[in-house]
């Protein structure tokens, strides 16, 4: 199984991108699907998460900027961000917790794709 992560670059503060991740391989489900990232010399958090029902949670941070969803038939998340701040800047890794034909449920990641916010 692989994620493929694409859509970041560099914006200025306002301004809006979009990520998207798509998983490929031996799927037999997929639960939850995510977000997270990491900036430079801090650990790495917890943006935005999508159940496979469609239920989302947000950190406070973004809440009210940046919308996740999912397309289930693509076995594709995005994260939809807009009103970029220079605290936005990270690299952005996707994960999911998916189970193969073979394996029970477990946790993927990204290769993770730069966001960088320009004040």
């Amino acid at each position: 199984v692989q994620l493929q992560a694409s859509g970041g670059g560099l914006v200025q503060a306002g301004g809006s991108l979009r990520l998207s991740c798509a998983a490929s391989g031996s799927i037999f489900s997929i639960n939850a699907m995510g977000w997270h990232r990491q900036a430079p010399g801090k650990q790495r958090e917890l943006v935005a998460t999508v159940t496979s029902g469609g239920g989302t949670n947000y950190a406070d941070s973004v809440k009210g900027r940046f919308t996740i969803s999912r397309d289930n038939a693509k076995n594709a998340v995005y994260l939809q961000m807009n009103s970029l701040k220079p605290e936005d800047t990270a690299v952005y890794y996707c994960a999911a917790i998916i189970a193969t034909m073979t394996s029970y449920e477990y946790d993927y990641w990204g290769q993770g794709t730069q966001v960088t916010v320009s004040s």
